[in-house]
């Protein structure tokens, strides 16, 4: 399988200068703002981390059924997953019992149940939410974590931001730098392949929607 598209643009270019105007809305939303501002308390982190705990429930539940798939495959990544270091975040930051009051936002349940269905029945479009999350995680979740520790006293790299942590992958980098190898390779054909873009910034408007309902939940007094 050619590693470009026709226009002869390495794929992971292509996809990434496509929702690269999602990508900008969603970084930078109110709640997220306000969020690394400093503007919110610990409650609108925690909140916001069980969001995650949704989606990344959805990302790695489908995972291993998408081992052996020829497109899916080669992206699924033990070094990757995330969401143990969610579990001991949220127990850190809700107590031992945060399963119990544990409640997904509407977009986060649509952002879940679309993730869970291209897992099930799409694995190119699984290839697009696995893109947008954990690359996004390597590069501005390193932001996130560290104003986290700043403002609300997280230990360095420990419980509260271990989300943000991977300690399997000691060079960011060049891990980046692989996966951009495996999306430039991906087995899918040019029409595809910009259905994969399309299933993208539909990832990075689900993540909008999740902030503005969290902002709406969070706003900051006038």
């Amino acid at each position: 399988m050619d590693a470009t598209t026709t226009s002869g643009t390495p794929f992971s270019t292509v996809i990434r200068v496509a929702s690269h105007e999602q990508h900008t809305e969603a970084e930078t939303s109110t709640f997220m703002s306000d969020l690394l501002g400093g503007r919110l308390g610990v409650k609108a982190y925690a909140r916001y981390t069980e969001q995650l705990w949704f989606v990344y429930r959805a990302l790695e539940d489908g995972a291993e059924s998408l081992r052996d798939d020829p497109v899916a495959g080669p992206f699924i990544r033990p070094e990757l997953m995330r969401t143990a270091e969610l579990e001991r975040d949220l127990a850190h930051l809700r107590g031992a019992d945060w399963r119990a009051e544990l409640m997904p936002l509407p977009a986060t349940v649509a952002y879940a149940q679309r993730v869970a269905q291209c897992a099930r029945d799409w694995p190119a479009g699984y290839v697009a939410h696995h893109y947008t999350r954990y690359l996004g995680d390597l590069s501005g979740g390193q932001i996130i974590r560290d104003k986290a520790e700043k403002t609300w006293g997280f230990a360095r790299k420990g419980d509260g931001v271990r989300f943000y942590v991977f300690e399997q992958i000691p060079n960011p980098a060049a891990f980046k730098r692989g996966y951009r190898e495996l999306l430039d390779a991906v087995n899918a054909d040019d029409l595809e392949k910009q259905r994969i873009v399309d299933e993208c910034k539909r990832a990075f408007d689900y993540n909008g929607a999740v902030f503005r309902e969290l902002g709406a939940e969070f706003p900051l007094s006038a």
